[in-house]
């Protein structure tokens, strides 16, 4: 169901100003309160990037948590996951509900990565902290007992862009290569002005609570200098090669001004030669994935990444 001129309206007073970075961050830390918490699996775990310690959370899946803790995962899939929230806010506590229920609805253990946030640590330093926990569970330098061949690399929006720049510095350094990826309503261009290239961002830009004018707010706090704006690792859709990259599922939204850069991405990738499933979830807005699991665009996104992850593993 399309949505209606009711909530269009509502839709539309909601989308103003750029971001207000401190009370944005309050407003996101609100989702940490939750009465839940205590019935999570979960252990918190740090690793190191160039000294620094990178926090981890780990959510095991439904009723088999207990004895998943105790064998330490002992080669169960895992989906490493990077939280959205534009470089600059959330975190892996905000994200606990999301995470956890990721885990159970897909029976695969999940980390949760707590990079840290721009502008106080700007790019690359949240690309390289991601970058640090993966290769210390790809080549098993982690708590659990991963086997690599069975970890998928996942993040949603801010989360997705570092999800996509993640392999993208892989296949470059050449220490681990991530075999999946999944991303969600990703950011992955540097240019959000009346000058970008997408439709969506013009259409969806201004009365859809994600609007351009925040996107290229995020993008100025994230960004250190304007060269890092001309970096793949920064904005993945400006790298010349997309060869060698790991079979993707890309969920896109509707009224989402990154819309049409994530199937960009998807239809650059298959161009390369990268299997990729692109999938658009109709009448959804950006960040719609944080939502309640009762909540329609949800499900449906669960059933596209169970469907991949089901799809993957019988073909492996």
């Amino acid at each position: 169901m399309a949505i209606n001129r009711g909530v269009r309206a509502i839709l539309k007073a909601l989308s103003y100003g750029g971001i207000d970075l401190e009370p944005s961050r309050q407003f996101a830390n609100l989702k940490a309160l939750d009465p839940m918490k205590p019935f999570y699996h979960t252990i918190d775990y740090k690793i190191y990037n160039d000294g620094h310690e990178v926090p981890t959370r780990i959510y095991m899946p439904g009723e088999q948590g207990g004895k998943l803790c105790e064998s330490l995962g002992c080669g169960h899939p895992v989906l490493l996951f990077f939280h959205g929230g534009g470089w600059v806010t959330e975190s892996a506590e905000n994200y606990d509900r999301v995470c956890s229920r990721m885990a159970s609805s897909t029976n695969h253990i999940v980390v949760s990565v707590d990079y840290r946030l721009a502008p106080e640590n700007r790019f690359p330093v949240p690309l390289e902290d991601c970058y640090a926990a993966a290769k210390a569970l790809f080549q098993g330098k982690f708590l659990l007992n991963a086997d690599p061949d069975k970890i998928t690399v996942i993040g949603d929006s801010a989360g997705g862009n570092l999800a996509a720049a993640l392999c993208l510095l892989a296949r470059e350094r050449g220490e681990f290569m991530p075999k999946r990826q999944i991303l969600i309503y990703p950011a992955l261009s540097n240019d959000y002005s009346e000058n970008s290239p997408y439709p969506s961002v013009h259409e969806n830009g201004t009365d859809f609570l994600l609007t351009a004018r925040k996107m290229s707010d995020y993008l100025d706090m994230y960004a250190g200098c304007e060269e890092d704006r001309k970096s793949p690792y920064f904005a993945p859709l400006l790298a010349e090669d997309l060869s060698g990259q790991p079979r993707t599922l890309i969920i896109t939204a509707e009224y989402d001004p990154l819309r049409d850069e994530g199937e960009e991405y998807g239809r650059r990738l298959m161009e390369a030669g990268t299997s990729v499933q692109i999938c658009r979830i109709e009448d959804a807005l950006h960040g719609f994935f944080a939502l309640g699991i009762k909540f329609l665009h949800v499900q449906e996104s669960f059933k596209l990444i169970n469907g991949f992850l089901k799809e993957v593993w019988e073909d492996a």
